[in-house]
């Protein structure tokens, strides 16, 4: 079966990956607003990719004859830039940033899970919660019990707090508390905690997992 259309994934400006093929527009416009949609009710994307900060967008793809029209898109400063598909077959209908789910390490289970995960199954119990950040490192307190999640750097657990407590204040949820950041005191308090807690102190005070790989 021959495909007119394709939806593809960009990295950085580069095409990463197909992620599927169509004959006709329909379809394909309406999966592609069906992951745009999705895009949109991400909490906390992925920013970075083998230690590196990475920009994501996803395009809508049609056969030449289709479009010829050049297509640009806007970084975070407003500027404009051309998208270089590098294809003699395919041009581009649509592109629009995209959010993919960013995965962290709940230190706990010892495997990996989204922020919807975390809110459902940390965070939305009774009581009042606290959340916290250590280095890259984030902290659920619920009266006397403590999980960790352990995020790619610093500027990921920061952002994380971020993106959830904007979300819990549009939702008027009031039964968590967010601590961004901590005097030294508080740090050195809440260290202790977590020692005694039973986690490694040589563990907390990574700043990072990862680090540039060039591929």
């Amino acid at each position: 079966m021959e495909h007119h259309y394709l939806i593809v994934l960009f990295k950085n400006k580069v095409k990463k990956k197909i992620i599927k093929k169509f004959k006709t527009l329909k379809n394909a416009d309406e999966y592609y607003k069906k992951l745009v949609n999705d895009s949109d009710e991400v909490i906390f994307d992925k920013k970075y990719e083998n230690g590196f900060k990475s920009e994501y967008e996803i395009a809508l793809l049609g056969k030449k004859n289709v479009n010829k029209e050049v297509i640009y898109i806007k970084d975070d400063f407003g500027r404009q830039s051309k998208v270089d598909l590098q294809d003699d077959e395919f041009a581009i209908l649509k592109v629009l940033p995209y959010k993919i789910d960013e995965v962290f390490l709940d230190y706990t289970t010892k495997k990996k899970i989204n922020t919807k995960e975390l809110v459902k199954k940390y965070l939305s119990g009774t009581g009042l919660k606290m959340v916290s950040k250590i280095n890259n490192k984030i902290i659920v307190q619920n009266d006397d019990v403590i999980n960790l999640f352990t995020f790619k750097n610093e500027d990921d657990s920061s952002r994380f707090i971020d993106n959830l407590s904007k979300v819990f204040i549009e939702q008027k949820k009031i039964d968590c508390m967010f601590v961004k950041d901590s005097s030294s005191s508080q740090r050195k308090y809440l260290y202790n905690i977590l020692v005694n807690y039973g986690f490694p102190k040589s563990y907390l005070f990574r700043q990072s997992t990862t680090f540039p790989v060039k591929k």
